[in-house]
């Protein structure tokens, strides 16, 4: 399920207010987004590494979550800084 902007953004700012189960909605959300960067991410690595792109989204997710990264400014900004992390 691919979320629109609009739904990320606001998902985003419910889970910097606070809102545990938005970020549990935002993970359902952005999955497919994430693990589409996190295959393109780990496509250049090579044979043999250990990690997988799902365990790759999973730890870059946990990084994402409030008190492990920034506020984010919009869905752009979210995708953003998930890269980076990958």
């Amino acid at each position: 399920m691919v979320g629109t902007s609009t739904e990320t953004t606001v998902l985003l700012a419910a889970m910097a207010a606070g809102d545990r189960g938005a970020g549990e909605k935002l993970f359902s959300v952005v999955y497919k987004e994430l693990h589409d960067l996190a295959h393109a991410a780990m496509i250049n690595e090579s044979p043999g590494h250990l990690l997988q792109t799902t365990a790759l989204v999973h730890e870059t997710y946990l990084r994402l979550l409030p008190g492990g990264g920034p506020e984010y400014r919009d869905r752009a900004h979210f995708f953003r800084v998930a890269g980076w992390a990958m």
